[in-house]
């Protein structure tokens, strides 16, 4: 039997979602993204929902996409409950 670790976003990757939630030409996906993320900063408990993760695959997988969008989307999608993978 696995124990699931407790993921939490880091210092890092909490700044660059933060610039991403603030930037006007993010677009909506990598800003779901990075809200899912921010919400994990210091929140063990938390999961990254279907629609972030999803989100957060089409963020990933965008070419237009910036470094820092895919730190966010790449976060998000850690904190997924592995049952629902």
């Amino acid at each position: 039997m696995s124990t699931k670790k407790p993921e939490t976003s880091g210092a890092k990757v909490a700044s660059a979602a933060s610039r991403v939630m603030r930037d006007p030409n993010a677009s909506a996906a990598a800003k779901s993204a990075a809200a899912s993320t921010l919400t994990q900063v210091r929140a063990l408990n938390e999961e990254t929902r279907a629609a972030a993760a999803s989100a957060a695959g089409k963020v990933l997988q965008d070419p237009n996409s910036t470094a820092r969008e895919k730190t966010a989307a790449a976060s998000a999608l850690t904190q997924v409950d592995p049952k629902k993978r």
